[in-house]
């Protein structure tokens, strides 16, 4: 059964938001009512951080099964991933960061989320990103 386009968004922040031991029974929750979902955490200073975030958003994807190794399917997850990103960007330049990706696709539609913790000195900000393609 393909899902639309909000019940994926649902699975990818709630995959961006889940613990490690959360994000393992999720998984198998959203697989039995085919969602194929993935999750990578990520940390460090925001703007060195981007590429490393969408490069492992990729390979988590893969890694799941959710992308083939298609160029067009690769870069569909990287520019949500991309976009997702852009969505918090005023809030993060500079500053150090650390979270997770959650990836959700269903039929046509893939869903990236992205969960940042945003601190500086003892002041933590948390702020997500979203983004969606079909294909």
């Amino acid at each position: 059964m393909q899902h639309n386009s909000l019940e994926t968004a649902k699975a990818a922040i709630k995959m961006s938001i889940s613990s490690r031991q959360e994000e393992k029974d999720l998984k198998k929750a959203f697989k039995k009512s085919d969602i194929n979902t993935a999750a990578v955490d990520f940390g460090g200073e925001f703007n060195k951080s981007v590429p490393t975030i969408i490069e492992r958003a990729v390979i988590a994807a893969k890694r799941e099964g959710i992308i083939t190794e298609s160029h067009v399917e690769q870069g569909a997850v990287a520019g949500a991933a991309h976009d997702a990103i852009t969505q918090i960007m005023p809030r993060t330049l500079g500053l150090n960061v650390g979270g997770k990706v959650g990836i959700a696709r269903s039929g046509e539609h893939l869903v990236v989320a992205v969960f940042f913790g945003v601190g500086m000195l003892n002041l933590n900000e948390v702020t997500i990103g979203l983004s969606h393609r079909s294909f």
